[in-house]
């Protein structure tokens, strides 16, 4: 696929074509919104990562108008520091699909890129593997696998792992993974998520020597966290 990056510094330019190119798209790099919309006008993106510089409410029209003219569907990933939640929410009312905090960790990057994608395109991604450290997400299949060894699991526990997986670093609560994964149990009490959340974690080995940890987050739910390899 064909991924637009508009971002000024050249070594990260750099890092996000490589991360890009490792899963086999495509990247052309921009250093102002003025070329990227120009570019828009002749050029089909399937996605943009977009740089937001830390605190600057400037880059809010030059989202919208990308927004404008770019394909609905296509995702706009932001790249940015910690910021204020009023100008979060700002950005993804004005376009933005998604954001990911800078420092920019290499696989973090390429995974929230993953995800987008296959929500932006799901009949591009009929037979798709979602790849985490070890773990091998095959979606159609509803499979998993570790090291190439595959892992029984239930369909409820597939699609909690996997909802783990795409919101890697994020906490979740114990409402929303109620929603999604069993959307139509209204009367599903909240000690099943606990239940299955213990299975997968066990199930899985998602502990730090296989470079993950599921850990609780008091009285709200359940976050998933990628460790960094030993020095």
């Amino acid at each position: 696929m064909l991924i637009a990056v508009l971002e000024s510094d050249r070594d990260q330019v750099d890092m996000l074509r490589h991360e890009l190119m490792r899963v086999g798209h495509v990247c052309q790099a921009f250093d102002n919104p003025q070329d990227l919309l120009a570019a828009l006008e002749h050029q089909q993106f399937e996605a943009l990562a977009m740089d937001w510089p830390a605190g600057e409410q400037s880059i809010l029209p030059a989202l919208r108008a990308i927004r404008s003219v770019a394909p609905s569907a296509m995702p706009i990933l932001l790249l940015t520091q910690r910021m204020r939640e009023n100008l979060l929410a700002e950005a993804l009312d004005a376009g933005a699909s998604d954001y990911i905090i800078k420092p920019l960790r290499r696989s973090e990057f390429q995974l929230r890129m993953q995800v987008l994608l296959a929500r932006a395109y799901p009949n591009r991604h009929v037979g798709e593997q979602l790849c985490f450290g070890p773990f091998t997400f095959e979606v159609d299949k509803s499979r998993i696998t570790r090291a190439g060894a595959t892992i029984d699991v239930t369909q409820k526990e597939f699609e909690l792992a996997l909802l783990l997986f795409r919101n890697l670093g994020r906490p979740l609560s114990r409402a929303y993974l109620l929603e999604r994964i069993w959307t139509q149990d209204a009367d599903t009490p909240s000690r099943t998520v606990d239940t299955h959340v213990s299975r997968v974690r066990s199930k899985l080995g998602l502990r730090p020597e296989n470079g993950f940890r599921l850990v609780p987050v008091y009285s709200y739910g359940y976050q998933l966290e990628q460790l960094a390899p030993a020095p």
